[in-house]
């Protein structure tokens, strides 16, 4: 309960209340913000996308301290994995396919989280198991050529057989199911109509919680505490007797099974994905939230995806008015100022706050008040 108030953790009433308080606003917050319609709600399911995507790299980047460029490419292989299994790509390319599938593929939920989170894992062993000597810059320019080579997979793969469909994307996929109910269609309750996005992000906010759970238990068990020791001297961690090796491995599986979730997810809201959505810009921008918010900090990184998935929906719809109003037309594009204002947020950041908006906070410091 103390996860996002380690301050209070000698106050448990104090930290569960305040939790509960948070969850009670995360339940009300599509109510408030759909007054100014659904678009709005849409945005806080990408950001909550964007909580399990931040969270997943902060196991790599800020528990492990392995500079990933490349992470967006688990989300990518969850997203196609989704795809394939839950519209009628496979089943229109592939006679085999259709005929051990006759009414079509349509993959339940309880099977695409799990198979997502395994092969987004695997793959992260792929990536990691070559790049294991390596730190640094090194380590940087390996895993965005990984992110770069999965990319333009899936761009190619059409011919000469039709996996991906190429840059065209696959379409029609299938919406999330879960006890019957679709999470394409408004649900009605008591009377009440639940519009489709309302649900996605109901789920996602579930999904997010979890992620949150696993990733404070991640970071407070005996594998968080080796993550840590490597990440400040993993020559000192191999003498205490740490296997560096299968540790960092196990950090990039477990980081990528968060992306490949997330990845999934993505595929099942869109209905529609193709490999302009995991550029490396995509990778910069998770990246860009795990350092602005904190790195290695749980809530610091909620903070920074938060912020920087929500921030770009707030410029879209008010750069272009206000310019139209006070100069009669637009002179400097919201997708421009959005890249430049990035670009000054991670500059001051490093000058004036290193450790991000919300720091972890540092080991061996008394809490105010409190004595030996």
């Amino acid at each position: 309960m103390s996860l996002f108030f380690p301050q209070w953790r000698h106050h448990p009433r104090a930290a569960t209340a305040a939790t509960w308080a948070l969850v009670a606003l995360a339940l009300a917050l599509p109510f408030i913000v759909g007054q100014f319609g659904n678009a709005w709600v849409r945005t806080l399911a990408f950001a909550l996308l964007y909580v399990m995507l931040a969270q997943g790299l902060n196991v790599v980047v800020g528990f492990a301290g392995l500079l990933d460029l490349g992470y967006i490419a688990f989300y990518a292989v969850g997203a196609y994995m989704y795809a394939l299994l839950a519209s009628p790509h496979l089943f229109n390319n592939f006679p085999a396919v259709a005929a051990a599938f006759p009414n079509g593929l349509h993959s339940s939920i309880w099977m695409v989280i799990p198979l997502g989170a395994a092969l987004a894992a695997l793959f992260g062993i792929l990536l990691g198991a070559p790049v294991l000597k390596l730190r640094g810059d090194y380590l940087a320019i390996v895993t965005l050529g990984f992110g770069e080579i999965i990319r333009i997979f899936l761009n190619n793969l059409n011919a000469p057989l039709n996996f991906t469909n190429g840059p065209q994307g696959i379409t029609l996929i299938d919406p999330v199911r879960v006890f019957g109910i679709n999470f394409g269609r408004p649900l009605s309750v008591f009377g009440f109509e639940l519009p489709s996005v309302y649900l996605y992000y109901y789920l996602f906010l579930l999904l997010a919680i979890v992620t949150l759970i696993v990733c404070a238990r991640l970071q407070d068990s005996r594998l968080g505490r080796a993550w840590m020791a490597i990440r400040e001297d993993d020559i000192a961690a191999k003498a205490m007797g740490i296997n560096v090796r299968n540790v960092k491995l196990l950090a990039f599986a477990l980081g990528a099974t968060f992306g490949g979730v997330a990845g999934a997810m993505f595929a099942a809201f869109q209905g529609f994905v193709s490999p302009e959505s995991f550029s490396l810009m995509e990778s910069i921008i998770v990246l860009a939230m795990v350092v602005l918010g904190g790195i290695g900090h749980i809530p610091g990184v909620v903070l920074g995806a938060v912020l920087l998935a929500v921030f770009p929906e707030f410029l879209r719809h008010t750069v272009v008015p206000v310019q139209q109003q006070l100069f009669g037309k637009v002179l400097i594009d919201a997708e421009v100022l959005r890249m430049l204002l990035y670009g000054l947020a991670m500059v001051l950041i490093m000058l004036y706050r290193p450790k991000g908006l919300w720091p972890a906070p540092e080991h061996g410091i008394r809490p105010v008040g409190r004595t030996a």
